[in-house]
């Protein structure tokens, strides 16, 4: 019997109301290159051999809007919109009660103005995610990294070879994520990111080199930065 393999799912919580950005457009809604940022995003698991769904969570004012979206950019992998909750976590696990996943399903979470993640290191986390059951992309710190515990000084210089900067997308395999929701949810305890919510489980994330390019839009400086980061990528051809 030939067997099915696991399916992946990409959870985008796209319900933020940061607005720093563009006065009363929230960020993830804004153009770069005459595309929305959340568009770019998308497209980069839309192109994505590894990828079966892509789900989003997304104001309840702005669906009608994000399907239209959709639908003009051709982005046949979505197969959920959701309304999304008051914070990320609620808003990625409005998406996640909304599958029946199998066993060896893998589900990743990144991002909506995280628009820089290139193919092959969606491939790596997938293929990880095969063997460890949480896996994050993360880079080191360029610069040295000091600690000061206030008073203006600084107390002590950190070991850069320990520090990583964390990234998304983060993948897990979906049973372990839908249970470290459900522990959260009970507990009324709130993270910024998933890879703390599944730790709290007792599962160390595996870690994959992630890429400095894989920038989150929020400011202008980020802005301006992902202008020239697509650029850069249209010229060589980037995926």
């Amino acid at each position: 019997m030939t067997q099915t393999r696991p399916k992946v799912y990409v959870i985008i919580p796209a319900a933020g109301t940061g607005t720093r950005l563009g006065g009363s457009v929230r960020k993830q809604f804004l153009t770069l290159k005459e595309k929305p940022i959340l568009v770019h995003t998308i497209q980069r698991f839309e192109l994505s051999a590894e990828v079966d769904e892509i789900a989003l969570a997304v104001p309840e004012e702005a669906l009608v809007a994000v399907e239209e979206i959709l639908s003009r950019y051709r982005l046949n992998k979505v197969g959920k919109v959701v309304r999304g909750g008051e914070k990320r976590q609620d808003s990625v696990y409005n998406v996640l009660k909304r599958f029946q996943f199998r066993p060896s399903d893998i589900v990743l979470v990144h991002d909506s103005v995280r628009p820089f993640v290139q193919s092959k290191k969606i491939a790596e986390l997938v293929a990880a995610c095969r063997e460890y059951e949480a896996v994050v992309l993360a880079v080191q710190p360029k610069d040295t990294i000091r600690r000061s515990n206030g008073g203006g000084f600084f107390d002590q210089t950190l070991d850069r070879t320990a520090l990583w900067m964390i990234q998304t997308p983060q993948a897990f395999r979906a049973p372990l994520l839908a249970k470290a929701f459900e522990k959260a949810a009970r507990e009324k305890f709130y993270s910024t990111d998933e890879a703390a919510l599944v730790e709290r489980l007792g599962v160390k994330a595996k870690i994959v080199e992630g890429s400095y390019d894989n920038i989150k839009i929020t400011t202008k400086e980020d802005l301006e930065l992902g202008e020239l980061i697509l650029d850069r990528w249209l010229s060589a051809g980037i995926g």
